[in-house]
């Protein structure tokens, strides 16, 4: 099983990328608030992998800290989520969020995450809230949060776009969506830039 990947980026979008490894590429899914921080295509990345095999498939997800990677076996331990599910969760909140609304029993805020429903929320913090205790001091080691137009301009601009583009496009989706999670509210975003384009 693949448990790393140090090498280059190739490209990279929303929700995947492909790390060069000495010449072979590997396509990797990712959540999105780890596609925001993965650098540039051209730059060197470290990512540690879950490798997933399927019938049909064999999946890489990649993270690039051990918290997210721990709350990703977390989440697909749990009846009926899987890996794409479990990605989608951890798009919706950053890691010590998402550890502190398990613990919490915060079942309305897990529903805000674009996929997740009361059935699936109320799963989560049955199975997982004894779990994830522990794993907030590992996962608030990162530095802390920006506002969410902060947050969703440097995730445009990692994407490639212009400052100028992930400026319009944020304050666009901020006034369409008001106070939303960065994935609904990047999803807006992107749309919008698509439509502009």
């Amino acid at each position: 099983m693949i448990a790393a990947l140090h090498g280059t980026v190739l490209e990279k979008s929303v929700d995947e990328a492909v790390i060069d490894v000495g010449g072979v590429g590997y396509r990797v899914g990712l959540s999105l608030l780890t596609a925001a921080r993965l650098p540039a295509p051209g730059e060197p990345v470290r990512l540690r992998v879950r490798t997933v095999v399927r019938e049909d498939a064999l999946e890489l997800f990649g993270f690039l800290d051990a918290a997210e990677e721990t709350l990703f076996v977390l989440l697909t331990g749990v009846s009926h989520v899987g890996p794409r599910l479990a990605m989608t969760v951890l798009s919706g909140l950053p890691a010590d969020e998402l550890v502190a609304a398990l613990e919490r029993g915060e079942v309305a805020r897990l529903t805000r995450i674009h996929g997740v429903g009361r059935k699936t929320a109320d799963r989560l913090v049955l199975e997982l809230k004894d779990k994830v205790k522990g794993l907030a001091p590992r996962a608030s080691a990162a530095p802390p949060p920006e506002g969410p137009r902060e947050d969703l301009v440097s995730a445009l601009a990692n994407l490639g776009y212009r400052p100028a583009q992930a400026e319009a496009a944020a304050e666009a989706a901020l006034q369409k969506l008001g106070p939303a999670g960065l994935e609904a509210l990047l999803r807006e975003a992107l749309r919008g830039l698509r439509t502009a384009s």
